[in-house]
């Protein structure tokens, strides 16, 4: 408060904002705060330079602080990928995660260095109307094929489970994942038991989401790749590294 009351009028912004929200864990340090004319640099804090409207501005126990939406945003341009994930995750466990402020400050905001990087972010949260369950087995069977790997079987019934994609001489599995239709804690419980009972049929299996598989697909179908290969070698050989020759002597 003492330092945006110095730099008046300001709003704490980026870290500083996200900490007062309760989004990071506070860190003494230099205090970010956000002026609409620039200003001359002090120690101790870093002036933004911004015109923010009142959308954009909040009060939290009385300090002035970047609404949620800014503050994603200004970290999105200053944080990892990873960094800004977690914020964002910390934000859906506060239940303050609330996309339509933020898409609509993304609509007036493109120009902002960390637009893409929050939209690209966003993805995981938004509904998946690209993704329908169909959708996604179509566009991961392209994939698949156009990666040049063996096309698997779609849909195929494994000791009384429908796996997604199976390639049977691998005994390898995919399940394809849209939140809509795993998103209850029974479905949740359900594709773990899954999971856990084709194993003891000797199946692997592994998930692979929409978003994964938008953002990702060329690294997504790499490691299916990976697996399949990984896969066949411990078909060939059961017992790995530890097979030894007898009766050589």
């Amino acid at each position: 408060m003492a330092v945006v009351l110095t730099v008046r009028p300001s709003v704490a912004s980026h870290e500083s904002a996200a900490a007062v929200l309760g989004l990071v864990r506070y860190k003494p340090g230099t205090i970010h705060v956000t002026a609409p004319t620039i200003r001359r640099p002090r120690r101790g804090f870093v002036v933004h330079t911004a015109e923010l409207c009142g959308e954009d501005i909040a009060r939290v126990e009385g300090i002035p602080v970047t609404s949620l939406p800014r503050t994603y945003l200004d970290l999105a341009a200053e944080f990892r990928e990873d960094r800004l994930g977690r914020v964002l995750a910390r934000a859906e466990e506060l239940g303050v995660l609330d996309l339509r402020p933020v898409e609509a400050l993304l609509d007036r905001s493109a120009s902002h260095p960390g637009a893409s990087r929050l939209s690209g972010a966003l993805d995981i949260y938004r509904p998946q109307a690209v993704f329908t369950r169909s959708g996604l087995e179509r566009r991961f069977l392209e994939l698949i094929i156009a990666a040049g790997l063996p096309a698997p079987a779609m849909n195929f019934n494994v000791s009384g489970f429908e796996v997604d994609a199976y390639w049977e001489k691998e005994r390898f599995g995919v399940e394809l994942d849209v939140y809509e239709t795993h998103g209850s804690h029974a479905s949740f419980e359900k594709d773990r038991r899954m999971q856990d009972d084709l194993l003891l049929f000797g199946v692997e299996t592994i998930r692979v989401t929409g978003p994964r598989l938008k953002k990702e697909p060329t690294a997504t179908i790499k490691r299916v790749a990976d697996h399949l290969e990984r896969r066949r070698s411990a078909l060939c050989n059961p017992l790995g590294d530890k097979v030894q020759r007898v009766g050589l002597d």
